[in-house]
């Protein structure tokens, strides 16, 4: 199934985009998603965690995607 992806911050850097769409077998979990995504894009295994965030909420790991979500890939954030 399609998913949205944003990204944003360093995570934008790293795979030069903005957004992705991604496909994601049905019945996946945010924790399949993290891992698609490193097999995909193994730049990212150089951000030491980072949040998900579907439609507008922050997610855990056990949430199930849905068709036509929008995902956003929020780094963490520091600075004074």
């Amino acid at each position: 199934m399609k998913i949205k992806i944003l990204l944003f911050g360093i995570t934008s850097d790293l795979l030069e985009t903005s957004s992705l769409d991604f496909e994601v077998d049905t019945n996946s979990s945010v924790a399949d998603l993290k891992s698609a995504l490193l097999v995909k894009y193994p730049q990212l295994k150089n951000i030491n965690s980072y949040a998900i965030a579907v439609n507008e909420s922050y997610a855990d790991s056990t949430l199930i995607l849905q068709e036509n979500d929008v995902i956003a890939i929020i780094p963490p954030v520091s600075g004074g």
